[in-house]
């Protein structure tokens, strides 16, 4: 129920598309496409600024169905009066950061399911 009310909370906010600035990023990523473990949200604040601020929560189970982080997602995009929201409709990616918790231009040594895997489309790469 959580989970439900939630995502249609957000997925309502994406689906009216661009109405402004500031617009907040939210993305899901998991070891694998069907467990997202990581979620990060972003606010820009107005065209061609960086992403700031950005708050990340982690969680062993799925962080979808964390109703204490989702509350906390909520009340930051709040907190930001933010106007628009993007989010992709599925993870993304590896929960690890290149170039922090592994080399860039390399693939997660910790998250095989999405090495040679474009992480938008899911195809492979290699």
């Amino acid at each position: 129920m959580v989970k439900e009310k939630f995502n249609k909370s957000l997925s309502k906010k994406a689906k009216k598309g661009f109405r402004g600035y500031p617009i907040a990023t939210i993305a899901h990523y998991g070891p694998n496409d069907k467990k997202a473990t990581k979620v990060v949200a972003s606010i820009v604040a107005y065209e061609g600024a960086e992403p700031e601020p950005m708050k990340k929560w982690f969680s062993e189970n799925d962080v979808r169905n964390d109703k204490d982080i989702k509350k906390e997602i909520l009340e930051f995009l709040s907190s930001n009066k933010v106007t628009s929201v993007v989010m992709p409709d599925r993870i993304i990616g590896c929960p690890h950061e290149e170039g922090i918790d592994y080399p860039d231009g390399e693939d997660c040594l910790l998250c095989s399911f999405w090495k040679g895997k474009d992480r938008w489309s899911g195809e492979s790469i290699h």
